[in-house]
């Protein structure tokens, strides 16, 4: 029996539809462009609207984050251009803040906003500096939250590889980080 046009929409409405401001960020991590990723989510919604019956997975957002990861190499790949992930800054910081427990003052001093901007830059350039399979899977999964079935739904690796890569990504990512606190440590030890 075939579903009807409404009885369509609406199911495509209620899965895909909350799950459009992930993969906007997702889109932005991939092109570094706004207005492409604009772009390639409408792309990525109007593809999975027309698949729509053939889908079968367990996971909505898991397969319209793999459409929109596909649209957006495919824009790069038309652009010439080379295709990173950007770290956006509010995640990072909302994540880390979940992570670490912190409550914190809903109005940080100046000296603590700064602080945690530059937190966040150094983690943003640090992400940036990894090799992009294992960037791809550190983003996916501590920024967006995806599970490992969910990460290799999107990136097309199986679990052990999108397990591997996400160890790999985190060690470098480690190797990344603490020269910048050792050394930061170090001055201000030498400032006292």
């Amino acid at each position: 029996m075939k579903s009807s046009a409404p009885d369509h929409a609406d199911a495509f409405r209620h899965a895909i539809l909350p799950h459009l401001d992930g993969a906007y960020d997702l889109a932005r991590y991939v092109t570094r462009d706004a207005v492409l990723s604009e772009d390639v989510v409408q792309d990525a919604v109007l593809r999975a609207y027309r698949a729509f019956g053939q889908f079968r997975g367990s996971s909505p957002r898991a397969w319209l984050f793999a459409i929109v990861r596909n649209c957006s190499r495919t824009a790069m790949s038309g652009r010439g251009g080379t295709m990173t992930l950007v770290v956006n800054e509010s995640a990072l910081s909302e994540q880390a803040a979940a992570e670490l427990g912190n409550h914190a003052d809903p109005s940080p001093s100046p000296e603590d906003e700064f602080s945690r901007k530059q937190d966040a830059d150094r983690v943003r350039s640090a992400i940036e500096a990894i090799p992009e399979p294992f960037r791809e899977a550190v983003v996916l999964r501590d920024l967006e939250d995806l599970s490992y079935a969910e990460i290799a739904e999107v990136t097309g690796a199986p679990v052990g590889t999108v397990m591997s890569r996400l160890s790999r990504g985190r060690a470098m990512l480690a190797k990344e980080l603490l020269p910048a606190h050792f050394d930061e440590a170090d001055q201000s030890r030498s400032v006292k």
